[in-house]
Order: C-alpha cells, then structure tokens, then sequence
C-alpha cells in the first residue's frame, strides 16, 4: 500500500502540466462567462436572458474545475482499499481526460472504443484509475521515443467472459523485446533510464486483489497491447 501510494504521487507529479490545463480550461471559462454577463447587465435595458445564459455557463464551468480537483485529491490521499460497484467506461473515461493534455504534448492521439450497456465491475475505483493511469502513460511515453508513423493510443473496454470485464490499450510504439515481455511485471526490472521498476509490478498486484489479471503482448505491425479483468458485480445488470 506504500509502495502503491508513492506510485500514485510519483505519477501525478509527472501529469502537472495536464492538470494545470484541465483546471486552468474551466477556470478561464468562468472568468469569460462572467464578463459576458458584467458586459450584458451593462446594456440599456438589460439584457437578462443572455446574463442569466453566461452565468449558467459559469457555474457549469466552477463545477466541472471542482470536479477535476476532487479527482485529483482521491488520486493522491492515501486510503484503504475499498470495494464499490463502478462503470468501468466512466473510471477509464475520468482518467483519459487528465492525460488528454500529455497526449497532445507528445503528439498522440487517443482514441477509445467503449462497450455500451456493460455490467458494473467490483472494485476501488482510485486502484483501478491508477492502473490505467500507469498504463496510458507508459505507452505514451514509449511512442514520444519513435520518429516514424503515427502515434495512436487505442483504449478499449468490452465484456471479457460471463464474470469480467476486459480493458485493453494498444500503442503503436517501438513495442517490447523477448526479454522485456518475459521481466515485464517483476519488481525493479526497469527498461527506463530513470525508472524505480514497481509500476507494473503494483499494477499487476492491484488487478490480482481485485480477482482479475493483467498481461502484455505485442502489437501488430508494431507496438505493445496491455490488457486486464475486473469481476463484474452480479448485483447490477448494466453500467
């Protein structure tokens, strides 16, 4: 749990420039918004129904910054682990949208294909954003090192078995070695000049908690698929 916590402040520290856009987006809206409707009050007579228009846009924008701060917050605090029922589509979503901005720092794109009308999935939605959160930035910065083609990021959730869900993201990056697919997930096995080796190795522990698996294969023509389970709540029918 340590380990995981540290982990989770490590990576949120690399994600500082997403963060300041995903906060810094809404916040100028609001200000814009709110000078609209200054800039509507002053007209002879008052133009209600466009301030009341502009106010309404910055409010909507006030909750969605105090919505990617929350999310935030739940990223980096340190909490047991808890078990709720979760669409998997919308913990996956929330995440893409804080790397939306690194992406485009390095030249990727995303792209996501989302099952409809999923099960819910059983599981701590802060471990489940962290693994993913892991995975989308470790293909992002295995593609900021190729020179030739596009580099795509490919992120998918679809019904696994009659128990689980499957998350899949496929890069297009330089892909893994024998070596590295066979070390992948051990702890401190590290391909990265800079790197501690325990990502990958807390990843996998967090899925296996969760009762589901996590692996690696190569992409065709090139690149790396990640992909991992999450037990479906019999509870609930659709997510």
């Amino acid at each position: 749990m340590e380990l995981a916590h540290a982990n989770r402040v490590a990576v949120m520290g690399q994600l500082t420039a997403s963060i300041a856009h995903e906060v810094n987006q809404p916040n100028t809206a609001v200000i814009a918004s709110a000078q609209a409707a200054l800039s509507w009050l002053d007209h002879q007579p008052p133009a209600l129904e466009q301030t009341r228009r502009a106010l309404t846009r910055a409010i909507e924008n006030g909750i969605r910054s105090s919505e990617v701060i929350e999310r935030i917050r739940d990223l980096v605090k340190k909490s047991p682990p808890k078990r709720d029922s979760l669409a998997i589509n919308n913990v996956i979503g929330q995440v893409i949208e804080l790397t939306q901005a690194e992406a485009a720092r390095h030249d990727v794109s995303i792209q996501t294909i989302f099952a409809d009308r999923l099960p819910k999935v059983i599981g701590d939605r802060v471990e489940l954003q962290q693994v993913t959160l892991n995975l989308i930035l470790n293909a992002i910065e295995a593609m900021s090192e190729t020179t030739g083609g596009k580099r795509e990021l490919l992120i998918q959730t679809a019904r696994a078995d009659a128990e689980s869900i499957r998350v899949s993201i496929t890069d297009s990056g330089p892909g893994l070695s024998a070596e590295g697919l066979a070390r992948l997930f051990e702890p401190f096995y590290t391909t990265k000049s800079g790197g501690l080796g325990v990502g990958l190795s807390i990843c996998r522990s967090i899925i296996i908690a969760h009762g589901g698996r996590l692996w690696a294969t190569a992409n065709e023509p090139r690149g790396a698929v990640f992909q991992f389970t999450v037990p479906i709540d019999d509870g609930f029918t659709v997510g």
